[in-house]
C-alpha cells in the first residue's frame, strides 16, 4: 500500500449527468460480485471536501480512502420542506456548529426527522417531495446544481431510527459496505477500517471474535453501534442521529448516550429526540421545533442547552420543556 499527500478543494464533487429516477442511497444493498472488474483510478469519492488543508490517503490497488479526519459545520438558511404540495417545513434558519452536538426537540408532526432529512438530501428520495432555501457544508451549498448526493450523503452520515444493519451480511461487511461500494477492495485496509470504527463505536470488544457472524443476530443495542460504525467507516464529517435510542432498553441507551459524548471530539453530531432529559444530557445546544396554524414545522428558537432548559427565551419554549403541551 503506498501512501501520498493530496491537497483537498472547497467544492463538492459533481454529479454525473441524471438517468432518471431519484437518487440512489449511498449504501449497497448487497456485496459486489468478487469479480467485479477494477475500476480506473479517480479521486476517492468519500474525499474530505472541507477547509484547504493536506491529507493522506492510502491508494490500495485502484481506490482511496482517506486517513485524516475534520469535522464541520452546516449552515441552514431559509429552508422550506414540501411532500407535493405540502408544506412540512417553514423558513428554517439554523446553524450548526463543528465538533458539537445539536439536538432537535418538538412536537410530533413538528418536521423534526424530515429536517435532519434535507440535511443530507435524502429528503428528496421521497417522490413529489423537494426543498427550497440552502444547506451549505463548510460552506459549500449541498443542493447547488451538479451536486453528486451520494457523495452529500457519504460527508454527512446518518443512523436511523431503528438499527438497520444489512441482513444478510456480517458484522464485518456491515461496517465496510461504504467502503466497498467506493470500489475498495484491499483486504487489510478494509480490515483496519473495520477495526478502527467498530472501536470508535464502542462495540469492538464484544465482536471481535465474531466478525464473520450475522449482523442481525446482534442485540438491539449493538445493531445500533453497528449500524453507527457502518456509517463512521467513509469518514463523514457530520452524524444525523434519528431518535437512536427509541427502541432500545435503558442500559443501551446508555450506550449509545456515552458513544454520542465520545464522537463529539470528531464528529459534528445533530440528534433528533423526544426525551427532553436525554436531550439535557447530550446536547452542546438545543432547537425547538413546533407547528403552526398552517400545519408547517417551524424553528422557535435555539440556543445553548442549559439555557433552553432553564431560561427560555420564548413562553412556547417554556410551555413545551415544562410538560404543558407536546
Amino acid at each position: 500500500m503506498t501512501l501520498m499527500t493530496e491537497q483537498t478543494s472547497n467544492a463538492l464533487p459533481a454529479a454525473d449527468p441524471p438517468a432518471g429516477g431519484p437518487p440512489t442511497a449511498s449504501v449497497p444493498t448487497a456485496d459486489p460480485p468478487a469479480t467485479a472488474a477494477p475500476a480506473a483510478p479517480q479521486a476517492a469519492p468519500i474525499a474530505q471536501a472541507g477547509s484547504s488543508h493536506a491529507r493522506t490517503i492510502a491508494v490500495a490497488e485502484h481506490a482511496a480512502v482517506t486517513i485524516e479526519h475534520v469535522a464541520v459545520g452546516v449552515e441552514i438558511e431559509h429552508l422550506n420542506a414540501y411532500y407535493g404540495q405540502h408544506l412540512v417545513l417553514r423558513d428554517i434558519t439554523l446553524s450548526v456548529r463543528p465538533n458539537s452536538v445539536t439536538a432537535i426537540i418538538g412536537p410530533s408532526g413538528c418536521g423534526k426527522s424530515t429536517l435532519i432529512r434535507c440535511l443530507n438530501r435524502m429528503h428528496e428520495v421521497t417522490p413529489g417531495a423537494r426543498v427550497e432555501g440552502q444547506v451549505r457544508l463548510d460552506g459549500d451549498p449541498i443542493y447547488a446544481p451538479g451536486v453528486d448526493p451520494v457523495v452529500v450523503r457519504q460527508r454527512i452520515g446518518m443512523v436511523f431510527q431503528r438499527p438497520n444493519p444489512f441482513p444478510t451480511m456480517s458484522i464485518f461487511d456491515n461496517v465496510v459496505a461504504g467502503l466497498k461500494l467506493a470500489g475498495i477492495r484491499d483486504r487489510a485496509l478494509l480490515e483496519q477500517v473495520a477495526e478502527r470504527s467498530l472501536r470508535r463505536a464502542a462495540l469492538w470488544d464484544e465482536v471481535h471474535d465474531k466478525l464473520h457472524a450475522p449482523g442481525g443476530a446482534l442485540s438491539g443495542g449493538q445493531q445500533q453501534r453497528l449500524c453507527i460504525a457502518r456509517a463512521i467507516a467513509v469518514e463523514p464529517e457530520v452524524i444525523l442521529m434519528d431518535e437512536p435510542a427509541s427502541a432500545l432498553d435503558p442500559m443501551s441507551t446508555l450506550r449509545i448516550e456515552e458513544l454520542i459524548d465520545a464522537l463529539r471530539t470528531s464528529y459534528t453530531i445533530v440528534i433528533v429526540t423526544h426525551n427532553m432529559q436525554q436531550a439535557a444530557r447530550v446536547s452542546d445546544r438545543t432547537a425547538f421545533l413546533t407547528v403552526g396554524e398552517d400545519r408547517a414545522g417551524y424553528l422557535v428558537e435555539e440556543g445553548p442547552t442549559a439555557q433552553i432548559f432553564t431560561n427560555p427565551r420564548r413562553r412556547l419554549t417554556e410551555d413545551y420543556i415544562s410538560g404543558r403541551f407536546g
